[in-house]
């Protein structure tokens, strides 16, 4: 675990929501008129967790000045899940497992946002390489809106061999490209299958791509070349879920 500042109502509502035993404490400003404010400090009296007051001016040092909406808390996260968890959380989600792996995402807000658009679409878990990847900053916790807490996200020591885990684990891999004829709705999404996408400015490194079982675009009109990662991220998964329903 590694103690770190959780910022702002989401991120502080989601660790008493899902994990208030690793929240070791808690500081709410001194006169806040914020009624969310006022009842994460209810909730977390309710849970055993005391609220510390400190005016705005101490919770603004304590944040270097990031946005706290009055709300700051000291956090023991947990370490993300080994890749040898990956075979069984396969195995309990049978046919609708559904796995997003991000191949060198390093934007803390781009990280965020694609656990928030994860966890909305149910995923199974997030996979991502233990290096050359943003992990799990409280940055991310802030723009993830508490998905971070709660979507089981694995980190891989060695991507490649990780994607050949799921592939033995019988998950299909489904690798998103620009260089590719076939549109991602012309890729069945049914059943066990992992969501490959790239970093912001790379996209897939070649062994990464070379593992995938299918390659496929999101077909567009305009000019850009490509997509947010973020943006992509949520496309795809509820082009999978679409096909789900």
């Amino acid at each position: 675990m590694s103690n770190e500042l959780l910022i702002g109502i989401h991120a502080v509502e989601a660790a008493l929501n899902h994990d208030v035993g690793n929240l070791v404490e808690l500081y709410i400003e001194t006169g806040s008129q914020n009624a969310r404010v006022k009842e994460l400090g209810e909730r977390a009296r309710e849970l055993g967790v005391k609220p510390h007051a400190r005016d705005r001016a101490a919770l603004d040092r304590m944040t270097g000045g990031a946005r706290h909406q009055g709300v700051v808390a000291r956090y023991n996260a947990p370490a993300p899940l080994p890749e040898s968890a990956l075979a069984e959380l396969a195995e309990k989600a049978g046919g609708e497992a559904l796995f997003l792996v991000l191949d060198g995402v390093t934007d803390p807000h781009n990280f965020g946002a694609c656990l928030r658009s994860a966890e909305a679409a149910g995923v199974t878990a997030v996979v991502m390489p233990k290096d050359r990847a943003v992990g799990v900053t409280p940055t991310v916790r802030r723009a993830s809106a508490g998905a971070a807490d709660r979507v089981p996200i694995v980190a891989a020591t060695n991507l490649a061999r990780t994607l050949k885990s799921l592939k033995d684990a019988g998950v299909w891999l489904v690798g998103l490209v620009g260089e590719t004829e076939q549109s991602i709705h012309a890729v069945d999404l049914k059943g066990p299958i992992a969501l490959v996408l790239g970093s912001e400015g790379e996209g897939l490194r070649r062994l990464t791509r070379e593992a995938c079982d299918f390659l496929a675009r999101i077909p567009m009109r305009g000019q850009v070349e490509s997509l947010n990662v973020s943006v992509a991220t949520g496309i795809v998964l509820f082009e999978a879920l679409r096909q789900r329903a």
